[in-house]
C-alpha cells in the first residue's frame, strides 16, 4: 500500500475507498489472536484432496453438493482444502474447535490484515466458491459443513460484495474497504 501510494505520488488521506478482489480458490487459516497462518496458503490449483473429493463421489454425494453449492466435487474448491489443514496441522483441529482459528479465501485474509485483526468477513461471491455455502439460502450449509467435519466458527461472516464492510487505517486515516469480488 505504501509503494502504491508513492507511485501515484498521493497519500492515505486521498483514498476515497479499497476494493477487493483475489483468485476466489486459495484457502488460509489462521490464528484468531495474532493472525499468523497455521499453514502455507493452498493454492486453487492444489491435488491434495482429489482422494477426499472421490471418496465423497462415491457415497454418492456428487448431487447433493451440487444442489446446494452449484459447485462439482472437486479438490479446485476449498471446503477440501481447509478440512486438509485441520487434519494434517498438529493441533489444528483442537484449535479451530475451541475458536482460536479463522479460515477464509484471500479476500477474508486481506480485510484481517488491513483492519488489524477486527473484521473476519468475505462476500457471497467468495464464499459460493468455497463448496460450503449454499447458494440457494445464501448462507453456510451446516450439513456440507458437518460433512467435512469444518466447524462453523472458523467460518467469515458474509457481507455484500458492494458496500463498507470495514475499516482499514493507512497511515493514520480511516479508509473504508467498500467492495470484495
Amino acid at each position: 500500500i505504501a509503494d502504491a501510494l508513492k507511485n501515484a505520488n498521493i497519500r492515505a488521506s486521498d483514498v476515497n475507498a479499497i476494493g477487493i478482489t483475489n483468485q476466489r480458490e486459495t484457502v488460509v487459516l489462521w490464528d484468531r489472536k495474532t493472525g499468523e497462518p497455521v499453514h502455507r496458503a493452498i493454492v486453487w490449483q492444489d491435488r491434495r484432496t482429489s482422494a477426499r473429493c472421490d471418496a465423497l463421489k462415491r457415497r454418492g454425494l456428487q448431487r447433493d453438493v451440487r444442489r446446494r453449492t452449484g459447485l462439482v466435487l472437486d479438490p479446485y474448491f476449498s471446503a477440501t482444502k481447509v478440512a486438509w489443514i485441520l487434519d494434517n496441522v498438529r493441533g489444528a483441529r483442537a484449535r479451530a474447535a475451541a475458536g482460536d482459528l479463522v479460515f477464509g479465501t484471500v479476500d477474508s485474509w486481506l480485510v484481517w490484515n488491513l483492519t488489524g485483526g477486527r473484521v473476519h468477513c468475505t462476500d457471497a461471491s467468495n464464499a459460493s466458491r468455497t463448496m460450503l455455502f449454499d447458494i440457494r439460502r445464501g448462507e453456510w450449509d451446516d450439513e456440507l459443513l458437518a460433512l467435512l467435519d469444518v466447524p462453523r466458527s472458523v467460518l467469515p461472516e458474509v457481507v455484500a460484495s458492494s458496500g463498507v464492510c470495514a475499516e482499514a487505517t493507512i497511515d493514520g486515516v480511516a479508509i473504508p474497504i467498500a467492495g470484495i469480488a
